[in-house]
């Protein structure tokens, strides 16, 4: 602008050293031919041309560097129509332009075409204002990437009804959108329809939230649908909580294995009425249960239906107490052999109205088999003096069957399998009561090395804890 206005101000002298336009025009006219014409004529020669060249160069058809005026081709004009750079004025064609309708980049106006524009209409990247074609485009309506604006198409956008990946705000389609009524995955917000989503009514698998609707992995809640889900009325595996359906799973009513809880359906479930095996509790179908009218064997309690049982009214052979059916029982109204009891039928029966062998002892101390100690007990080397109601090999208490069972002497110790510890266990080598499976520790627990209360799955520390090293 400076030097512009130099120029302006060198045009405006150069025209002042003249006798004057006016005074040309006047002495052709008649008016000014009494001032001096011969004097003007001379300064026409000279100074005249020169002036008028400058003022056509500064304004009208330049062409050059620094010009002010139309239709100028170069760079640093301040007028229309120009082509070249750092010109301010309208339909200019270049870089730096400062007007409307530009065609290059750094324009700052409406409709321009390039990059790095300041307005509205612009085509390129880099623009800023409404109706953008391109990338960086800060305003509405924009067509590409990386928008802020509404109605805007690409990625990277930010801000209502937005279509493509990245999105921020509401109504937005595509991935990665945060806010509300989304459609696509990785949304964060209300009404979601993909995975990944975190929020209510989403639709999807991954969601965290209520009432949702997919798969629904590592969800934390109720009515979930997937896997490693926490609460109520889960479908699954490694749910904790009630109603649930899969496994591993820790609660009631639960359908699968290594459940905890009641009304369980599966295996190393502990509970009531458990339909598996391995479960620690009552009326369980299976083996290695632990508990009353259980199916299967190695179970103990009453009821039971298979061997190795300990208990009375069962079925099957190495059962201890009354109304056993089979062999190696001890107890009364027993058939088979080696048990110890009275109303026996069959072999090395010691007690009262045997019917077999080998049988008739006064007073019977109701042992039978190899090796027994105390009262009731069948099968071999039973050895405790104070312990009773023993069936199979080397227990030790009150109610055991099995193998190497250690219970209390004067209170049942009702375990099965083989080196259980405690009350109503069965399975192997488990320490507490109420347990089923391999070396658990604690009450009310079935699985693999569990320690604490009412746990099912394995490596579990804790209470009420379904699955794996949790």
């Amino acid at each position: 602008v400076s030097a512009a206005a130099a120029r302006l101000a060198s045009w405006s002298g150069s025209v002042a050293g003249l006798p004057g336009l006016s005074g040309l025009v006047g002495g052709a006219t008649g008016a000014g031919a009494a001032a001096g014409a011969p004097a003007a004529l001379a300064a026409q020669a000279t100074a005249g041309p020169a002036a008028v060249s400058q003022w056509l160069d500064d304004f009208v058809f330049n062409l050059g560097f620094g010009n002010i005026g139309s239709y100028n081709l170069g760079s640093g004009n301040i007028g229309g129509l120009n082509l070249g750079s750092g010109k301010i004025g309208n339909w200019n064609l270049g870089s730096g332009n400062y007007g409307r309708v530009n065609r290059g980049g750094g324009n700052t106006g409406t409709a321009n075409t390039g990059s790095g524009n300041a307005g509205d209409y612009n085509f390129g990247s880099g623009n800023f204002g409404s109706g953008n074609l391109g990338s960086g485009n800060i305003g509405s309506l924009n067509l590409g990437s990386g928008n802020f604006g509404t109605i805007n198409i690409g990625g990277g956008n930010q801000g209502d009804v937005c279509l493509g990946s990245g999105n921020t705000g509401d109504f937005s389609l595509g991935g990665g959108n945060s806010g509300g009524s989304n459609i696509g995955f990785g949304n964060n917000g209300s009404g979601n329809i993909g995975f990944g989503n975190l929020g209510s009514n989403n639709i999807g698998f991954g969601l965290t939230g209520n009432g949702q609707i997919g798969f629904g992995a590592l969800n934390s809640g109720s009515n979930n649908i997937g896997l490693f889900n926490s609460g109520n009325n889960n479908i699954g595996f490694f749910n904790s909580g009630n109603n649930n359906i899969g496994w591993m799973n820790s609660g009631n009513g639960n359908t699968g294995f290594g459940n905890a809880g009641d009304f369980n359906t599966g295996f190393w479930n502990a509970g009531n009425s458990n339909t598996s095996i391995g479960s620690a509790g009552n009326a369980n179908f299976g083996i290695f249960d632990a508990g009353n009218g259980n199916f299967g064997s190695f179970n103990v309690g009453t009821h039971n239906t298979g061997f190795g049982n300990s208990g009375a009214g069962n079925t099957g052979f190495l059962n201890a107490g009354d109304s056993n059916t089979g062999f190696w029982n001890g107890g009364n109204v027993n058939t088979g052999f080696f048990n110890g009891g009275d109303t026996n039928t069959g072999g090395f029966n010691g007690g009262n109205l045997n019917t077999g062998f080998a049988s008739a002892v006064d007073q019977p101390v109701l042992n039978s088999g190899f090796g027994n100690q105390g009262a009731g007990n069948s099968g071999f080397g039973n050895s405790d003096p104070n312990g009773a109601v023993n069936s199979g090999f080397f227990n030790t208490g009150t109610g055991n069957s099995g193998f190497s069972n250690a219970g209390p002497a004067l209170i049942p110790g009702f375990n099965s399998g083989f080196s259980n510890i405690g009350t109503n266990n069965a399975g192997f080598v488990n320490s507490g009561n109420n347990l089923a499976g391999i070396s658990n520790s604690g009450d009310d627990s079935s699985g693999i090395v569990n320690s604490g209360d009412q746990n099912s799955g394995g490596f579990n520390s804790g209470t009420g804890i379904s699955g794996f090293f949790r």
